[in-house]
């Protein structure tokens, strides 16, 4: 008995990996060679293109397509309707095929925001927070804030989600950060 849930409305490809408790709701595709982690929600027609892999703990809104050669670390947050590529220079006449695909890696807890792109070829850091609308088209610092066409960063996010203020502390969790040879650096408060 699977543990967990595909609305009868989506297909699943076989051989595919689904971890428990996840749930894949209506009108949604994933295709041969899936991998997704455990306790994952993937919205209304969300495509899992053939052998992306998907971390633990991660949500996929609604008409988000992520295509062969992403990789989602756990705790990603996908907004909807944004959009992953595999290849720079596509065209139909000349496909290149899967082996040609540039990859992209999602790190732990980063955030994308409804109807971003990412651009293939790049990593975007841990609890790093993108913009709805934004274009990534370069690498994106854990932590960093990025906004606009093409994504330029205008601060740093906390963990929690909560943007930083000026001393790079938290008004929402309180947690303070400090900047390393220009990573930001979690500040670990004595107990």
């Amino acid at each position: 008995m699977d543990d967990y849930f595909v609305h009868e409305s989506s297909y699943v490809d076989e051989p595919v990996s689904i971890g428990s408790g996840t749930k894949i709701w209506h009108f949604c595709h994933i295709q041969q060679g899936a991998k997704i982690g455990k306790n994952c929600s993937l919205g209304q027609n969300v495509n899992v293109s053939n052998n992306v892999v998907i971390g633990d703990y991660c949500k996929i809104q609604n008409n988000v397509s992520l295509y062969e050669g992403v990789t989602l670390e756990d705790h990603v947050f996908c907004g909807p309707s944004c959009v992953f590529t595999n290849d720079l220079t596509p065209r139909a006449k000349y496909p290149k095929g899967s082996g040609n695909y540039i990859k992209t890696l999602v790190k732990e807890g980063a955030t994308i925001g409804a109807n971003a792109t990412i651009v293939c070829g790049v990593t975007i850091g841990s609890w790093a927070m993108i913009g709805s609308g934004a274009v990534v088209t370069k690498d994106v610092p854990s932590h960093a804030l990025v906004v606009g066409v093409p994504a330029k960063q205008i601060g740093w996010a906390c963990e929690c989600g909560a943007i930083l203020d000026d001393e790079l502390g938290c008004k929402s969790c309180g947690r303070t950060y400090a900047l390393d040879d220009g990573e930001l650096i979690e500040v670990k408060k004595d107990r």
